[in-house]
């Protein structure tokens, strides 16, 4: 495997670093405001204050964020190409520069809207969601219909130029935060279960509709109930068509599931475990200095490289037309399960200081190693959980018979 670069994409990375040097200082960097648990995206935080957010605008015009969006709607607008992504994201990384941002709107629902959305609905609401200026939540679990997500509930009536939804959506993540939600409801409640679903885009502002914390092991109230009583929803906010949301939602899963198994989420989470090592004191010693502690990076170092290669060879074959099979079905589970080792490896260096919660004057790091930690145990269940992934992995990709549990439902 030859992992170099040709000259052309080397003259590309010192193109990007003369940009990112020209347009992120060392004043940028260091000016980080105050962190917003809130910002934290799988125990990783995302600065979206003025100075990221501006950066992101000149990296996006230049064409090197949001490649695959249009520039009308504010993306970079770029042919495709899988080793270009992997430098700008290096480079990024390497200056701690601002990346795109990640998340429920700019991570699942964008791509989403580019592929079936109307033109209104891209104008209304692209540009604002990759600058995070509209923050949305997905409404599809429901009490009873998690991984059997066709079997919801929710129903949705047409009356006039407007749809009249009840029902009710649990585990919506930043519910009590969001402005929008993205949301899939049953409108024709005789078809058959896969089918006569509707995707709906819907103000969380709207009479009818109520959301309920639910508080979780972290102390946060990052999930919600959502109770929707004769919410009226205007019948253009229907992306795709009628009847056709789960069409439309399975482009939302396959970006929801790319999110959760990125690769770049756990090579920054090591990152920075790395510095937490760094800057720990154990037994007398920085951290870093302790064999076991040593050993156990440099073994997550080489899972981390081998996800980021498996995530390039994914966009190779995506590249050249080719179906991922096997290898795109492993790609979430993997990247979850690794994203616990590293997070659990930081929690064993920390030892009881790792318990201090966030925002404690005394927690190392400002305690964001037990929200990684926490996080990482949260995404092995997002998206499908790691045994319904092992399921279909082993069902879909290798052949093998059926679950019997599932066959005898």
């Amino acid at each position: 495997m030859d992992l170099s670069y040709s000259a052309e994409y080397e003259a590309f990375r010192k193109e990007v670093q003369t940009f990112v040097q020209e347009n992120w200082t060392d004043e940028d960097r260091n000016s980080a405001p105050p962190p917003d648990p809130r910002s934290i995206t799988f125990g990783t935080l995302i600065r979206t204050d003025e100075r990221a957010t501006k950066f992101r605008i000149k990296a996006a015009e230049r064409g090197y964020l949001y490649r695959h969006v249009p520039k009308r709607y504010g993306g970079g607008e770029q042919p495709f190409d899988p080793l270009k992504s992997t430098i700008i994201s290096e480079e990024l990384r390497r200056s701690q520069a601002p990346g795109e941002l990640m998340g429920q709107g700019a991570s699942m629902l964008v791509p989403t809207l580019v592929e079936h959305g109307t033109e209104e609905q891209k104008e209304k609401f692209v540009r604002d969601t990759l600058l995070g200026k509209i923050r949305w939540c997905q409404g599809y679990s429901e009490p009873g219909s998690g991984s059997d997500l066709a079997s919801l509930r929710t129903r949705g009536v047409l009356d006039g130029d407007f749809w009249v939804i009840n029902g009710q959506k649990i585990w919506t993540s930043n519910a009590d935060t969001s402005e929008w939600m993205f949301c899939l409801v049953r409108t024709e409640p005789e078809a058959p279960k896969h089918e006569g679903i509707s995707y709906l885009l819907i103000d969380m502002q709207t009479p009818g509709l109520t959301v309920r914390p639910l508080r979780q092991m972290t102390g946060e109230a990052d999930f919600n109930e959502v109770f929707f009583d004769n919410v009226r929803v205007p019948a253009k906010n229907i992306v795709g068509k009628r009847g056709q949301g789960w069409v439309v939602s399975r482009s939302t899963l396959k970006h929801e599931r790319a999110l959760i198994g990125n690769s770049l989420l756990s090579r920054r989470t090591l990152d920075g475990v790395i510095m937490l090592a760094q800057a720990l004191n154990l037994r007398g010693q920085p951290a870093i200095k302790d064999p076991a502690i040593r050993n156990k990076i440099v073994e997550l170092e080489t899972k981390v490289l081998a996800n980021e290669y498996h995530a390039n060879r994914l966009l190779t074959m995506q590249a050249r037309g080719e179906e991922a099979g096997i290898a795109g079905l492993v790609a979430k589970l993997y990247g979850t399960m690794l994203g616990y080792d590293v997070a659990k490896l930081a929690m064993d260096m920390l030892g009881d200081r790792g318990m201090l919660a966030p925002g404690e004057p005394s927690a190392p790091a400002m305690g964001m190693f037990l929200t990684a930690y926490m996080w990482s145990l949260g995404v092995l269940i997002a998206g499908g959980t790691a045994n319904i992934q092992r399921n279909v992995i082993a069902e879909r990709g290798l052949g093998l018979p059926r679950d019997q549990a599932a066959s005898r439902k």
